[in-house]
């Protein structure tokens, strides 16, 4: 199996599947399913390089639960399983408990 190492402040997640049930109880066809927005970090870059050489620490780390921008990152798929590879900048918020 292939590992990904992603390359500067980049972050690689597996995608959470999106609510299958809305709120009022209604089961939800594929069709009708939000975009999913959730996933779990599985693999952090060194961090982003700043001007005097340096690099600037990630803000997340693997296994964090994180929400993103819908249309956020670019989509792979490896072994089966889908991925998404985007900039720690376009990560919206860390979900914590």
């Amino acid at each position: 199996m292939a590992t990904i190492r992603p390359l500067d402040d980049r972050v690689v997640l597996k995608v959470l599947d999106a609510e299958q049930v809305s709120t009022g109880g209604i089961v939800l066809p594929d069709s009708a399913r939000e975009k999913p927005q959730r996933g779990k970090i599985t693999a952090v870059g060194e961090g982003r390089r700043l001007d005097d050489g340096t690099r600037a620490k990630p803000d997340v780390k693997k296994g964090d639960v994180v929400l993103f921008g819908k249309y956020a990152g670019s989509d792979v798929k490896i072994a089966g399983d889908e991925y998404k590879i985007l900039k720690e900048s376009e990560i919206l918020a860390k979900l914590e408990g």
